[in-house]
């Protein structure tokens, strides 16, 4: 098993790509599309990096970095994005790898703190997480700690 960053892997940007849309509600999976989103996450700075889970080839799950997520709060940066673990790969520890390779990945890029936005109670608390406040959609609002 292994961890590396995607964003120089076409076909597995492409999947990674097909996979937020699915997790999103959409059903935008065309190849046009695809191109389209996989050009604006490689020429905006948007992305900072994307890391995926493989084992022998096959993806398992992904983490993202982004500069900023959503509408609000673009005065803080880097959030932390888009973990996603296959549902036939969940319940294995997989979300602790990704979670733990994003936080690493962040600190040596130079960041001390993250921040992330969730509907979830009582998760990202166990990967030190520290509530800050409610967005205006009703999501938490929290950062992590990186020294």
């Amino acid at each position: 098993m292994e961890i590396i960053n995607i964003l120089k892997k076409d076909k597995l940007l492409e999947e990674y790509i097909k996979l937020c849309t699915l997790e999103l509600g959409s059903k935008k999976t065309s190849k046009e599309y695809i191109k389209e989103k996989k050009d604006k996450i490689l020429n905006t700075d948007k992305v900072i990096t994307v890391l995926a889970l493989l084992d022998n080839n096959i993806m398992l799950g992904f983490i993202s970095l982004f500069k900023y997520d959503g509408l609000e709060r673009h005065d803080l940066t880097p959030w932390y994005a888009t973990m996603y673990v296959k549902k036939e790969y969940r319940n294995k520890g997989y979300s602790k790898l990704l979670n733990n390779a994003l936080l690493k990945e962040a600190k040596k890029l130079g960041y001390n703190k993250i921040y992330l936005k969730t509907n979830l109670d009582n998760y990202y608390e166990k990967y030190g997480a520290v509530y800050i406040d409610k967005l205006n959609n009703k999501e938490k609002l929290y950062y992590i700690n990186l020294n």
